[in-house]
């Protein structure tokens, strides 16, 4: 059965396409990245419920120009993006349909999923990103002038508003991701040019039950073969922990 919600979270109203199974199986919940939404990854939607699992397919709200759900870009951050996939847990957390909840976030998606994973340990089974962009703190550092952040800011043709910056830069996310003591899934190409692959590495070492897998040619985003290898290593991660 295919429905679609919309779950009150930190702007509004969040769009998202949950598709159940007959009888209760676990529910994977997909991130998509910085100024992208949830048809970025249809085809991972698709894959994971022909394999026997739920899926809740979101728009972050503000999260792109695309996005289904309430909000502006010039408004949306890391947390508030955090507060979103925070309460689409909250929504599914004790339905009975629902069996156990894993989390896939890909590029800052990544980074959302990996900071509501260890803010919430008990309710996240396992987790599993792709070239998470945890350089996205690094880059906002590098936009301050005299410690300040303009009004406004292009970053890869979106514009986002100077709070984006502003809470990229008050915390460390390896401060907090190595509180998440499930295991984890890292895909991360070696060719990618806008997170490097030491992010990942690092992020790696800082999990207390992590596996990086390195994609050979693989840029920011997989194709191909490539694509195909990292849905499949995903669903026996998670088959493992059903």
């Amino acid at each position: 059965m295919t429905e679609i919600i919309h779950i009150p979270a930190s702007m509004g109203n969040l769009y998202g396409i949950l598709r159940t199974q007959p009888t209760p199986a676990p529910l994977v919940i997909l991130s998509h990245g910085f100024g992208g939404s949830h048809t970025n990854h249809q085809d991972y939607e698709k894959f994971f419920f022909e394999n026997g699992f739920a899926t809740f397919n979101l728009d972050f709200c503000g999260g792109g120009l695309e996005s289904k759900s309430d909000g502006s870009m010039l408004e949306m951050t890391v947390l508030t993006e955090a507060e979103d996939l925070s309460a689409v847990i909250d929504y599914f957390r004790d339905d009975d349909r629902f069996t156990r909840i894993f989390l896939i976030g890909f590029s800052q998606g990544g980074f959302v999923s990996s900071y509501v994973a260890a803010r919430r340990p008990a309710d996240i089974a396992a987790l599993a990103i792709e070239y998470p962009a945890y350089v996205l703190q690094f880059d906002a550092r590098k936009r301050a002038k005299d410690g300040l952040f303009s009004d406004t800011i292009d970053i890869m043709g979106q514009t986002v508003g100077r709070v984006y910056n502003e809470t990229a830069v008050s915390f460390d996310i390896y401060d907090v991701i190595g509180d998440y003591t499930g295991d984890v899934l890292i895909h991360h190409g070696d060719a990618d040019l806008i997170v490097p692959l030491s992010y990942s590495e690092r992020a790696a070492q800082v999990f207390p039950h992590a596996r990086l897998v390195v994609m050979p040619g693989q840029g920011h985003g997989f194709t191909g073969e490539s694509r195909r290898e990292a849905m499949q290593r995903e669903l026996k991660f998670f088959e493992a922990h059903r």
